[in-house]
């Protein structure tokens, strides 16, 4: 009996200490670092803010300069902007993307509240690949989904974020968990792990669990999926004729991984569903999409980004830029996106304040979506694996690029190579008078680098990645004329034109050999070549692997990861 009661004794105490803690009045002087619970803490923060800094809480503007505008930095350090996003046109001194990072940070920390920045990149890997100078040139998704291993997911975003970490970048737009459902879409691609939604779900799965390792808030996109159409939604608004239920079992799937395994974002596609939404709304601006279904039938509940609202794909249906951003925020998104920084006053952000002191409903939305970036900061920033607010330039040299991710990227490349078509030339041991002719893009110097390196009687042949159709043809003509001088042909086809350039080696009576890199899909029916080898990307390392299984140094074991 005594027993019992000094068990109940204790839980009452404990019931007590706990009311009271709860209880505690946090003094009017603390701020973002005071030391109190995260979900208190917030509710304090949000309640001590003014109706610009809950607006500005959910913006994220980005830069066109080599160094933040003195623009940008008055929206941090006058109206506490709660995001920056560094794309890829100010990023080639990566020293300088660090300190530009540090000078905004310690703008938001001379602020009262002392909010720091979600800092953003797109460094997807392979392709996409916004953050420049020195980091990793990867071999990118659909390389990861030919090695068919979830641990080189997991590892490359692992990495990816080492990097990006370093320069103070705490959110990375990646992965993208789009399935490559359209074969002819331009804009994703090789950004695609590939065409089976489980498969698709487990690998971004697996290197968002990397990120996260690394210290990066990763963010899946481009919800509710970008793979079925050729569009881009930079210059359309992309429609997708689907219905739901083909969504849910195909579309959905890879988000319904990620959102079990809790990940931090999402980012809400500029995509119109009309068998879903029969008014042309996009995902990005849809109630229906954002709340009904990802949040209400999903069950998520993390942060909910959108793409940048400065693409036509949500201006086109919103009509202006001012109520674009209205319908985000009433949609659900967390924090909207514009590429470039608003100027002081424009209507996007003049509207929407008005109407958040005119409308108690909008301005609860905003306070939500404040609330919850607010709330993931502290949880983020107050771990011990946050990225640095002030990255050192001076100590980048040794963490950019990442020393073991080079040796990784490499192997990872290596298990990536697809052996599409074998035939007399895998492996590829030539004559001693052989004639080998290379073929490629004048952008791609390691694809000759590297054949150089194995094969010494070497003549050249360049062309553009991107050509009109009148210099496509023009080449596709000279190249028939000089291949005739030679025995073998190596061509790199990264594109339909360059694929029209190898079909005119068709008929010449010459031994082939395609190296594909980017989408497999221009060289899938190429199989009057003597050999097709598949390389999902034109990084250094991707052109050392696909040289190295041409020459037999290992044996290509890599699959093509579309149906």
């Amino acid at each position: 009996m005594m027993k019992k009661k000094l068990v109940l004794v204790c839980t009452i105490f404990a019931l007590i200490a706990s009311f009271c803690f709860s209880q505690t009045k946090i003094p009017e002087d603390a701020d973002f670092w005071s030391d109190y619970p995260a979900e208190e803490l917030a509710d304090f923060l949000v309640g001590k803010m003014s109706n610009d800094e809950l607006l500005s809480q959910i913006l994220m503007f980005g830069w066109a300069g080599a160094e933040p505008s003195e623009l940008l930095i008055k929206w941090v350090y006058e109206r506490g902007l709660g995001s920056v996003k560094v794309f890829g046109w100010n990023t080639d001194n990566t020293q300088l993307v660090a300190s530009s990072v540090a000078t905004l940070q310690k703008k938001s920390q001379s602020r009262k509240l002392r909010i720091p920045l979600f800092v953003a990149t797109d460094q997807e890997g392979g392709w996409i690949r916004h953050v420049k100078g020195e980091t990793s040139e990867t071999p990118g998704n659909m390389a990861i989904g030919a090695s068919g291993y979830p641990i080189d997911a997991y590892y490359s975003g692992y990495y990816i974020s080492r990097e990006i970490k370093a320069l103070g970048i705490n959110m990375n737009f990646a992965p993208t968990v789009d399935n490559y459902t359209n074969l002819q879409s331009s804009v994703i691609g090789p950004r695609s792990f590939g065409s089976n939604p489980d498969f698709v779900g487990q690998l971004g799965a697996s290197f968002s669990a990397g990120s996260i390792a690394a210290g990066v808030i990763p963010t899946a996109k481009h919800f509710p999926g970008h793979g079925d159409t050729s569009l881009d939604s930079h210059g359309n608004l992309p429609q997708i004729d689907i219905d739901y239920k083909t969504l849910e079992n195909r579309e959905l799937v890879p988000f319904k991984f990620l959102i079990a395994e809790k990940i931090p974002a999402i980012m809400s596609g500029h995509l119109s569903f009309p068998k879903i939404i029969s008014n042309g709304e996009p995902a990005s601006l849809s109630k229906v999409f954002l709340t009904d279904i990802l949040r209400n039938r999903l069950g998520y509940e993390g942060l909910i980004i959108t793409d940048d609202m400065m693409m036509n794909g949500a201006t086109m249906y919103a009509g202006s830029l001012s109520r674009a951003f209205r319908l985000a925020i009433e949609a659900g998104n967390d924090i909207v996106i514009s590429s470039t920084t608003a100027r002081w006053n424009e209507s996007l952000w003049t509207s929407n304040l008005a109407l958040m002191e005119s409308s108690t409903a909008f301005k609860q939305t905003v306070q939500k979506a404040a609330r919850r970036v607010i709330l993931y900061k502290l949880n983020y920033f107050k771990s011990n694996n946050a990225a640095p607010l002030y990255p050192d330039p001076a100590t980048l040299d040794q963490k950019i690029p990442d020393r073991e991710g080079q040796k990784f990227f490499l192997s990872q490349a290596c298990r990536s190579i697809t052996a599409y078509k074998t035939g007399k030339c895998l492996p590829f041991a030539p004559d001693e008078n052989e004639r080998i002719l290379l073929a490629g893009q004048t952008q791609f110097p390691d694809f000759f680098e590297e054949a150089k390196k194995r094969y010494s009687n070497c003549a050249e042949f360049k062309f553009d990645y991107e050509m009109g159709p009148n210099q496509a043809d023009w080449m596709s003509r000279n190249i028939q004329t000089t291949a005739k001088n030679y025995d073998t042909i190596i061509i790199c086809v990264a594109n339909e034109r360059s694929a029209m350039i190898a079909e005119h080696l068709k008929n010449l009576g010459k031994k082939v050999v395609i190296m594909s890199v980017l989408s497999p899909v221009p060289v899938l029916n190429c199989k009057w070549a003597d050999t097709i080898l598949l390389g999902y990307s034109y990084s250094p390392y991707t052109f050392k692997a696909l040289f190295g299984a041409l020459n037999g140094e290992f044996e290509a074991d890599g699959e093509l990861p579309l149906n």
